[in-house]
């Protein structure tokens, strides 16, 4: 191919659509204009989502990335415009999401004088993230991109930064595409060892009590068919993280539920029972172990990760298996014993009826007061067929909407687990209606992490972006008011909240809205929600003082959980 000679700025939008880039969020600014001005030639092939707020640009990236299993892109200014993504990053670090964060910067010639909107956004970035570099020079813009996707999406999945100094934008280069599927010293999928894979079937034959642990990983190496296959040759019974709560149908009678501090009692319980505890693609975080000192001390560990990081790292484990789980699976399913475990898979039957009789029913079957949260969220997954997106904020309507909410088809839970970010919600909400234009997406929210980035109805306004809100109002920041009552002698420092008429803010940004106080009103409320073309705000008045039950108490035991508070 011909080279042809174009600014830095015009190189990168060749270089985006070079990586099958269509969608891109972002803000414009003074350090990253004339990347806008030369996007501004490409709105034909390159939609960019004008959002209210750089967070909501990263936030939507992640979406978009989570629901589509494509690099998410946003593209900022410098300064608070790059510092305003931060966050985003830090998010899609720990929960492996692929996003590519492209911010502007001052004239190298002023690098280190301060100068307006200076920040050194690669000193920042560079813990947070599989990598992050300033481009200097016109010269290195399809290298750097080229380089940036390959890294984001390969091995396991994380963000990258690329800070676009401005006199790289405007400079003139001799441009041609790059593709790139190596880099010396990076090795995103690291060899697999057979005789690890061997040991781990020994000992899965062997096994009475096997147990596994379903994590993101399988999603995010699309290997939820070797998964089911493994289970159900071996019958082995599998709890899941939050988030690989959609790696296997909610229905799959193998699937005994939702892991950690607000799961299910039977995963919890007999994760200190099994004799072998098999981990698919998680990372053994605090919220799923409990106490690391009286974790599964029971039990042979295997571990299976794409990350030789994680290995050890949390939870020592007798047998690791590096690789791509979509194929050590398939390895190891082939050395496998086909074995019931029928006693074993019974086993966990009293304890989902515990749970049932102590929490559930309460949650999703009162006969009076107000509305729970469990309740709002069962109907509107029951309502589509358990076939929407869920994307959810941080908090009570987070671990609620995560257990009560149904999945039927893959990728279909967005949130924010390692970091917990409040505000979260909304902005993944719209990314993932640009990546799966085809599903319906239904975002829960509390009253606190709506207003987080309640700015971002702006952009659903502008877009007509189909997003289902499902506000759950309580009037507290929920999830803190449950540990101060809990933990704190009930003293409810600064967690009531004074909350605006969420009906008159979504008629100013004329988006459809009804709030339902009554039971009886709800199910006619959802379809009306669903009904409507485009975006809907649905708030729902709940119990103010309501618990997310079970709960293992921080830094407790996994199997000892709290059914009442």
């Amino acid at each position: 191919m011909e080279k042809q000679r174009i600014t830095g700025a015009e190189a990168l939008m060749r270089s985006l659509e070079h990586q099958g880039v269509k969608t891109m969020f972002g803000y414009p600014g003074g350090s990253i204009m004339p990347t806008f001005d030369a996007l501004y030639g490409h709105r034909d092939k390159l939609n960019h989502i004008l959002v209210r707020h750089e967070q909501g640009a990263a936030h939507a990236a992640q979406g978009f990335a989570r629901a589509s299993g494509e690099v998410g892109v946003c593209l900022v200014t410098s300064g608070p415009g790059a510092t305003n993504t931060i966050t985003g990053v830090a998010d899609a670090m720990i929960d492996s999401t692929p996003i590519v964060v492209i911010a502007g910067q001052t004239p190298t010639s002023m690098l280190g004088t301060d100068a307006f909107q200076e920040v050194d956004l690669v000193g920042i970035t560079q813990p947070i993230s599989k990598w992050s570099y300033q481009i200097r020079s016109a010269n290195d813009v399809a290298w750097a991109v080229a380089r940036a996707f390959y890294i984001a999406k390969s091995g396991r999945p994380g963000p990258v930064v690329l800070d676009f100094t401005k006199n790289a934008q405007t400079e003139m280069v001799d441009y041609e595409p790059v593709t790139l599927d190596f880099i010396r010293s990076y090795d995103p999928i690291p060899d697999t060892d057979r005789v690890e894979l061997q040991h781990a079937a020994d000992l899965i034959n062997v096994a009475e009590r096997p147990f596994v642990l379903v994590g993101q990983g399988v999603e995010l190496g699309n290997a939820q068919e070797e998964l089911r296959s493994f289970l159900e040759k071996a019958d082995i019974p599998c709890g899941r993280t939050l988030l690989g709560l959609s790696a296997i149908p909610s229905d799959h009678p193998l699937n005994k539920g939702m892991l950690g501090m607000h799961g299910n009692l039977g995963p919890n319980v007999k994760t200190n029972e099994c004799d072998v505890l098999i981990a698919i693609g998680m990372r053994f975080d605090d919220r799923v172990t409990g106490n690391i000192e009286t974790y599964a001390r029971q039990a042979k560990i295997i571990h299976m990760d794409i990350d030789p990081s994680e290995i050890n790292k949390n939870v020592k484990v007798d047998v690791a298996i590096l690789g791509d789980c979509k194929e050590t699976l398939a390895e190891l399913t082939k050395l496998v014993r086909e074995k019931k475990h029928t006693d074993w898979i019974t086993s966990f039957d009293e304890y989902a009826k515990t749970e049932f009789e102590n929490v559930i029913a309460k949650e999703l079957f009162p006969k009076d007061g107000p509305l729970n949260m469990g309740e709002v969220v069962r109907a509107v997954s029951e309502a589509t067929h358990h076939e929407a997106v869920l994307v959810t904020d941080v908090g009570q309507n987070q671990m609620m909407a995560a257990r009560y909410f149904k999945y039927t088809k893959n990728r279909s839970i967005i949130t924010s687990g390692g970091l917990g970010t409040m505000g979260f919600g909304l902005p993944a909400a719209i990314g993932a209606t640009f990546g799966r234009p085809d599903r319906t997406v239904c975002v829960f929210m509390g009253d606190g992490g709506l207003q987080m980035n309640l700015q971002e109805l702006g952009t659903i306004m502008e877009q007509q972006a189909p997003v289902k809100m499902i506000l759950m109002n309580n009037n507290y920041l929920g999830n803190v008011r449950q540990w101060q009552a809990m933990f704190f002698g009930g003293r409810y420092s600064f967690t009531p909240m004074v909350n605006p008429d969420y009906m008159k803010i979504a008629e100013a940004y004329g988006i459809p809205s009804r709030r339902v106080i009554e039971r009886e009103d709800l199910q006619d409320a959802i379809r009306e929600m669903l009904a409507a073309d485009g975006p809907f705000l649905l708030e729902t008045c709940v119990i103010e003082e309501g618990n997310v039950l079970p709960m293992t108490p921080p830094g407790g035991t996994v199997n000892e959980m709290l059914l009442e508070c």
